[in-house]
C-alpha cells in the first residue's frame, strides 16, 4: 500500500521503536525511516540490525525531514525527548508516540512542541524483553492500536495515523485519552503491579528458598514472572504518569481481594465458585477475540 507518511523518524530504538522501524520496512517499503536513541550502544546495535534506514547521532538530525515522528521512549523521558527536536522538526510533521499513558504524554508533547499536530497512539503490544535486539516486524499484527487525538485534532491527520498503524498490521480504535488511561489501568497497569508484587513476595519469603521458588514454579507463577521481567524504567514511569487511574483501580482490586479473603475464611465455596466461573468466561472471550492463544504457552513460542 501507499505509505501514509513518506519519512518516519523513530525516537527510541528499543523493543517498540525497533519493531516500528522493522515493520515499516516490511509493510511500507516505500517509506524512509530515520532513528535516534540516547544510548550510543543502542544506536550501534540498531545500525547493525538495520532497525531503520539511517541511525542518526542526534534527535534533531533524525527529525529534520520527517513527516511523522514516533516517540518510543518511557513516559518520564517524553518531555526531554520532545524538547530535543523542538527547533528541528518540520512544521508539517505529525507528532505521535507508543506510550501506554496518554493524558500525561499528550500534555508533555504538546507543551514541548506547541503549534505542531500531536496525535498520540498506543499499540497494545509488547513482550517482556527490551532493547534494540528485542524488536521484530510482526509485533503489531492483529493487536489493537488505540489512537487518542485531542478534541481539536485534524480528522485527516487522525486518519493518517490510524492508516499508518493499520499498515503495520494493527487494528485501530480511536478513544478519549482519559478513558484510555482508565481502561489500560485495569487491563495492563494493575496486572503488572500485581505481578511485580507477587514475584517480590515470593523472593522475600523466609520459609521458602529462592531455589525452591525457581525449581517448583507452577504455570501461574511463571506467567507472573514473565510480566514482572518487563522494563523497570518504563513501568516506573507508567505508574507515576497514570497515577490517578492506577490508584482508583488498585482500590477496587483491594476491595475485591478482601471479599475473596472473607469467602475463604468463612468457607463460602459458592462465592468462590461463582467468581472463578465468571473470570473463566473472560478468558474464553479474550481467546475468541483473537487477543491470545489457548495453547499451554499462549502461542508465545512464535512471533
Amino acid at each position: 500500500m501507499t505509505a501514509p507518511f513518506k519519512t518516519i523518524a523513530v525516537i527510541g530504538l528499543g523493543l517498540l521503536g525497533g519493531s516500528v522501524g522493522l515493520a515499516v520496512r516490511e509493510f511500507l517499503p516505500d517509506a524512509v525511516t530515520t532513528g535516534f536513541d540516547l544510548a550510543p550502544v543502542n544506536r550501534r546495535r540498531a545500525a547493525e540490525r538495520g532497525l531503520v534506514d539511517t541511525v542518526c547521532d542526534t534527535a534533531a538530525e533524525a527529525v529534520r525531514d520527517a513527516d511523522l515522528v514516533v516517540f518510543c521512549v518511557p513516559p518520564g523521558a517524553m518531555s526531554e525527548a520532545a524538547l530535543a527536536i523542538a527547533g528541528a522538526v518540520p512544521r508539517h510533521a505529525v507528532i505521535s508516540d507508543v506510550g501506554s499513558c496518554k493524558v500525561s504524554v499528550a500534555k508533555a508533547l504538546g507543551d514541548a512542541l506547541p503549534g505542531l499536530a500531536v496525535i498520540p497512539a498506543h499499540p497494545v503490544a509488547g513482550t517482556e524483553n527490551s532493547g534494540p535486539d528485542a524488536g521484530f516486524a510482526s509485533l503489531f499484527r492483529h493487536r489493537w492500536c488505540i489512537v487518542t487525538p485531542p478534541a481539536d485534532a485534524d480528522p485527516a491527520l487522525v486518519g493518517k495515523v490510524g492508516a499508518f498503524w493499520e499498515a503495520l498490521g494493527a487494528n485501530v480504535e480511536v478513544m478519549d485519552a482519559a478513558h484510555h488511561d482508565l481502561v489500560l489501568a485495569v487491563t495492563s497497569h494493575l496486572p503488572h503491579l500485581i505481578a511485580y508484587t507477587i514475584v517480590g513476595t515470593a523472593s522475600d519469603l523466609e520459609d521458602v528458598t529462592q531455589s525452591e521458588v525457581i525449581k517448583y514454579s507452577a504455570g501461574g507463577f511463571r506467567d507472573f514472572t514473565r510480566i514482572a521481567a518487563s522494563d523497570p524504567t518504563m513501568w516506573r514511569d507508567v505508574f507515576l504518569s497514570n497515577k490517578d487511574a492506577v490508584l482508583e483501580m488498585l482500590q477496587r482490586f483491594s476491595e475485591d481481594l478482601t471479599a475473596l479473603q472473607r469467602a475463604i475464611r468463612v468457607g463460602d465455596g459458592e462465592a468462590l465458585f461463582d467468581q472463578f466461573t465468571r473470570t473463566r468466561a473472560i478468558r474464553r472471550s479474550i481467546i475468541a477475540e483473537g487477543q491470545d492463544d489457548a495453547r499451554p504457552d499462549f502461542g508465545r513460542g512464535d512471533h
